[in-house]
Formats: structure tokens, C-alpha cells, sequence
């Protein structure tokens, strides 16, 4: 992708010029994209800048609903890229988003406003008190943000001057950001988990929580999808393809995730002394829900795990991360984005139209059903808190559900 003259003028005179060097060292650093990847992720930032400058929004308060009004609002009516690479875009300006949260950049330390306060004083609370897990703390931050903002821009917050109407105008303006009854909720969550923080202070705001009320959502009302037995064969004859950078670190990360179902966090976070060759297991540590599980290593996986470590990964002084980079930011530890773009570079290789790290965890639960396996094994090898959680598999399991079937009325059977 060439960059125009324009485009290069958006990037030096926008509001984010400061960033751009810690941006692309960013990448560089990571080891996880190509240099074309990283041309367009600068492509889109460069756009993103001038759109920010058109909107007049300040880059102190962008935050991943930012990133859905512009890919909406702007992608739409721009010649230069694409809709159809809107979740490609997403992901070059959440990448921003995650720099200017974590501090990585050089800007000027700004003063801190009573609503900047009050938000680390509820993130406090959501990590130490409720034990959320990071990426929903910093969601239910943002959303949170957006509405003391508007309330109370640089004043000090008073929780007893927010009224119901106040709620109600504000996810009414939300509302539209949202595609599915599922994000939605999201935001629902948000609030409620904030006012509830709240009343945990002393304050009296019941009657705003009563305001946010959750969408229709029906449980099981959709199926999951997963591959095909000939999609997986398809995959998992692609992996023996050495023609390709890290191979046998590929072949060993979908292997986790299509024997094992390990998500893709789990997957980042695996480490030489998590497994136990002798044994045969493998043990799972910080998990979604916080605990340890005791897991045995199939034969395929060991085999894609033992090949990696003998053959393809590198010395490492101090990273006992079992999956490390090729570059020399290997004792860096790796990060979800990482096993993403493995997994997706595997279904790249094996011609399949997927991307989702997910979709190997729902067929691995799939074939465990067509084997014979009951809901509540499957739920012990997911790891499901709640078995309800596991009943979506139910609906693909054809072999029962054609015993239970009613016959059609009218018909002879």
C-alpha cells in the first residue's frame, strides 16, 4: 500500500503525530505482523488522525466505541479503504487504544480531573474487590468514562445529581453503537456495575439501576459454529506445510486449541513448567475463572509441543513462556493478539474463510459429542463454571435429537 501525500500530511500534522514512533516500535516489537501489515495499520491511523481532527475530539477520551463511530461514519464514505476490511481497521485502532491506556507513549503527563479520580477509584474496586478480568475492566472503564464525561466534563463528580433521565438519554444515545443484543448488554453491565459500586459507598442510587435494564436476550437461541470434520483434516494437513515462517510454533498453538479447547489467553500464557511429560498432563494457570485446572496432553498436542520446543524455539534467558517470538523480543511475553495471528495465518494457509480463535474451542466441543461424550464432560474439559453454559452443544447433538424428534403432522411416520 502507497502512501499519498495527503495521508503522509495527516499523519504529521494530526493530533496523534506523537505517537506514530511508539506506534510502528510497537509492532516491531510484538514480531506478530508483517511490514505490509504494519504499512496499513498506519494507513488507518493516518485516517483515523484526520477524522479525529475533523470531529474535534479530544485523543484523551477515544476509546473503542471512538474506533465503531469512525469505522460507521467514515469508512462508509471513504474511497481509500474499504468497509469490507472494517474488522481489519478495528483491530490497527484498538492496537492505538491499548498504547494510549497503557502509557507506552511519551505524551505529556495532563492533570488528573475528578471524573480521571473517580475512575481509578472504581477500577480499584473491579480488580481488587470484584476480580474482573482485565479487558472487562478496562470495557466497563471506557463506558463508565463516557458518562461522567458528559455529566460532569472537568467538575467534581456528585452521584446524587445524576437522575434516571440522565441514564435513560444516555444509553438511548449508546444504543445505536451497538449491532447485537449481546453488546448491548455490555453497556447494561457497565452501569450497573458502577452504580452498584456505588451503593457499596453509601450512596443511594437503586433507583438508577433500575433504569438500566438488560435487553431480550434468549438463551441457546443461536448455534455455535464450528468446522467441519473435512475443514479440520483440511487444517490440520496445512500445518505439516514447513514453507512458512515458525511452523512447528503454529502446528503446536492450533493444536492446543483444537485438542484441548484452551482459549487463546490460556494458550499466551502457558509455561515450561506447566506440563509434566511424565505424567502426561498439563496444568492451566490464571484462567477465565481464576483457578488452576489439572488437564491431561493428548498425544497430538504433546507431539506439536515437544517438535517446537526441541526444534524450533529459540534460547530464552528469563521467559519461561512456552511460546516465545522469533525476534529479538523474544523474552517479552506474548500476548492473546499473538495466538490470534497464528490461528488465523493457519486458516489462511489451509484455504478456510475463519479468523476466530474461538471457533477450534467449539469444535473441539463438537467432536467430543459426535464421540458419544455427556454435556457434563464436555463442560469438565471446557471448564464451564455452570453446565448451562454448556447446553448450547445440545442443538448439535443430531444423533439424539433425531430419537426425541415429534413426527410432522399430517405426515405417515
Amino acid at each position: 500500500m502507497k502512501f499519498s501525500q495527503q495521508s503522509t500530511a495527516w499523519l504529521l500534522d494530526g493530533p496523534l503525530f506523537p505517537y506514530i514512533e511508539t506506534y510502528k516500535q510497537y509492532f516491531i516489537q510484538e514480531g506478530s505482523c508483517s511490514s505490509e501489515t504494519i504499512k496499513y495499520y498506519l494507513y488507518c491511523f493516518a485516517h483515523f488522525a484526520h477524522w479525529l481532527t475533523q470531529s474535534n475530539l479530544d485523543i484523551h477520551y477515544i476509546n473503542e466505541e471512538t474506533i465503531h463511530t469512525f469505522i460507521n461514519e467514515y469508512l462508509t464514505n471513504c474511497n481509500n479503504i474499504s468497509k469490507s476490511n472494517a474488522s481489519d481497521t478495528h483491530s490497527a485502532l484498538l492496537h492505538l487504544i491499548n498504547i494510549l491506556n497503557n502509557g507506552i507513549s511519551n505524551n505529556p503527563v495532563t492533570e488528573k480531573t475528578p471524573v480521571d479520580n473517580e475512575l481509578q477509584d472504581f477500577d480499584d474496586y473491579m480488580n481488587h474487590v470484584k476480580g474482573l478480568a482485565k479487558k472487562t475492566r478496562l470495557q466497563y472503564f471506557y463506558i463508565t468514562k463516557r458518562l461522567l464525561t458528559e455529566l460532569f466534563s472537568r467538575t467534581p463528580v456528585v452521584i446524587s445529581a445524576i437522575t434516571p433521565e440522565d441514564v435513560r438519554q444516555f444509553i438511548s444515545r449508546q444504543k445505536q453503537r451497538y449491532t447485537t443484543s449481546g453488546n448491548f448488554s455490555l453497556l447494561i453491565s457497565a452501569l450497573r456495575g458502577y452504580f452498584r459500586y456505588r451503593i457499596m459507598l453509601g450512596d443511594q442510587v437503586g433507583h438508577l439501576i433500575g433504569v438500566a435494564n438488560y435487553p431480550a436476550h434468549w438463551q441457546l437461541s443461536s448455534l455455535p459454529e464450528t468446522l467441519s470434520n473435512e475443514e479440520v483434516e483440511c487444517l490440520l494437513k496445512s500445518l505439516d506445510d514447513h514453507d512458512r515462517p515458525s511452523p512447528l510454533r503454529t502446528k503446536a498453538i492450533v493444536h492446543c486449541a483444537l485438542d484441548l479447547g484452551l482459549r487463546g489467553s490460556e494458550i499466551a500464557r502457558l509455561g515450561l513448567d506447566d506440563i509434566d511429560w511424565q505424567s502426561g498432563t498439563i496444568t492451566l494457570k490464571k484462567t477465565k475463572s481464576r483457578r488452576e485446572d489439572l488437564m491431561p496432553l493428548p498425544d497430538a498436542t504433546g507431539t506439536a509441543l515437544a517438535d517446537y520446543l526441541r526444534f524450533e524455539r529459540p534460547k530464552t534467558i528469563n521467559n519461561r513462556s512456552v511460546f516465545v517470538r522469533s525476534t529479538p523480543s523474544r523474552e517479552q511475553p506474548v500476548n492473546y493478539d499473538f495466538i490470534r495471528y497464528a490461528i488465523r495465518h493457519a486458516y489462511v494457509r489451509a484455504g478456510l474463510p475463519y479468523t476466530r480463535v474461538h471457533l477450534l474451542r467449539h469444535t473441539m466441543a463438537s467432536r467430543l459429542l459426535e464421540k458419544g461424550s455427556s454435556l457434563k464432560e464436555i463442560a469438565d474439559v471446557l471448564r464451564h463454571r455452570s453446565l448451562n453454559t454448556t447446553m448450547i452443544y445440545a442443538k448439535l447433538d443430531s444423533r439424539n435429537l433425531v430419537e426425541v424428534a415429534l413426527p410432522w403432522p399430517g405426515s405417515t411416520s
